[in-house]
């Protein structure tokens, strides 16, 4: 007989997610996290959609460690010295529960949220790291922890993208540099009402800010600034394979996309309380693993269930669906005795039916699209020389928006090298 009906390895939002579904259909479980508690070693830009939460914690924004509501969306297209800016401010944006997002700090949510997993009887091993899999006749039976060996009926992985225990037995391949980006980010920290004020927003409001061009000199990524309650985290994301581009490390992209003139201002004064790194999933619905085997689940950015779509960023809402998701074939198996690779089907089933696949397929083009050097370094040009032009009046006589435009666009590139753009683009989809 088993220690334990489930094993999960990671206490971020897919396990924990995982471990109170569990927990609630009394079945006994058992989370394995490396850091010294749930939260400390996750790293993100900072903002969280609160829909598949809202699937199991109804309301959950009313308790939880949340930062602010988000209700202001701004975009950025950046050059040296210039950005075009793009707002979007509505009440609708946080119109329900199930349609609002929120700026998190993934230290503060996640140990609240692993608390509501022990509260719903899950069990809570923190500062331990899973060594391997155990395997037997071709089926996962547990772990093995420091040396301590642990049966499970079932284990679901859900210990982040690079997920060695995955890779181990076959599941995952080694990532390529192109499927992965490297964040690096700051929690910088002021005042509620001097945020406010920089943002132009009330208590309680928050802001989701992207950019991209400039802070990696044209490389594959971008910058982000998310308001907190009395912080802002900041950072910048680039893709693996590009590093190097424009000879400047990441460390140098953040300090680059802080001195932006279009950014600084809203950043004098911060006193830096945190700095950290971290990989997130690139490439889609095309690093997707093997996610079921006899006795196993893979979850999360495990399962790299993550897309950058540039105006936004999606992985903690697909993180947390897919262990609830993961939860329910394990319950279900459970039901019937059956923990093989048919018993647990029913969770690539309803991956397969969520918004996490469907979403994922939907936008499976765009990670094309992040290859192509136009999109991050061509670009950004021509809106600085059609905007500066549009803008600029010194007494001669202007041409008109279109012709601006058209200029610019001979100027910087060729009619076939401006149809071949388009038609990669409309390729990619």
């Amino acid at each position: 007989m088993s220690d334990y009906n489930a094993i999960i390895v990671g206490g971020g939002l897919a396990g924990c997610s995982a471990a109170i579904v569990l927990a609630r259909a009394g079945l006994d479980v058992l989370v394995i996290e490396r850091g010294d508690e749930c939260g400390q070693k996750n790293m993100t830009g900072g903002r969280l959609y609160g829909h598949s939460l809202e699937k199991i914690i109804p309301n959950f924004a009313e308790e939880a460690p949340i930062e602010r509501t988000v209700t202001r969306e701004k975009i950025s297209i950046m050059s040296e010295g210039s950005c075009l800016d793009i707002g979007f401010g509505s009440t609708k944006l946080s119109a329900t529960p199930e349609t609002a997002s929120y700026t998190v700090l993934r230290a503060k949510f996640d140990k609240w949220l692993a608390e509501k997993a022990e509260e719903a009887g899950a069990e809570i091993i923190p500062g331990i790291r899973v060594d391997r899999l155990i395997v037997e006749d071709g089926k996962v039976v547990g772990i093995d922890a420091a040396g301590d060996e642990i049966t499970a009926d079932v284990v679901i992985l859900a210990d982040g993208v690079n997920s060695l225990l995955a890779r181990d037995i076959g599941m995952k391949k080694e990532l390529e540099p192109h499927q992965v980006a490297v964040g690096a980010k700051e929690v910088l920290k002021y005042s509620e009402e001097i945020i406010n004020e920089r943002f132009g927003l009330k208590a309680g409001e928050g802001m989701a800010w992207l950019t991209m061009g400039d802070p990696t000199l044209g490389g594959f990524g971008g910058g982000l600034i998310y308001t907190n309650k009395d912080t802002l985290s900041v950072g910048v994301v680039a893709t693996l394979s590009d590093i190097g581009h424009g000879n400047i490390s990441v460390p140098d992209m953040l300090e680059r996309f802080k001195n932006h003139p279009s950014i600084a201002p809203y950043l004098e004064g911060g006193k830096l309380v945190e700095y950290s790194g971290h990989l997130v999933p690139e490439e889609g619905i095309h690093m997707t693993p093997e996610l079921t085997r006899d006795g196993v689940l893979v979850t999360g950015d495990a399962a790299g269930f993550c897309i950058n779509l540039g105006f936004t960023v999606r992985g903690m809402d697909f993180a947390i669906e897919s262990g609830r998701l993961a939860a329910e074939a394990v319950i279900r198996a459970h039901s019937i005795g059956d923990y093989s690779k048919a018993g647990l089907g029913y969770y690539e089933l309803a991956l397969k039916n969520s918004f996490v696949m469907r979403d994922m397929d939907t936008y499976k083009g765009f990670p094309t699209i992040l290859t192509m050097r136009e999109v991050f370094e061509d670009v950004p040009a021509m809106v600085d020389d059609i905007a500066t032009k549009l803008f600029t009046v010194d007494g001669q006589a202007g041409q008109g928006i279109i012709m601006y435009i058209v200029n610019t666009l001979a100027q910087k590139t060729s009619a076939r090298e401006l149809v071949d753009l388009i038609t990669k683009v409309l390729e990619a989809f």
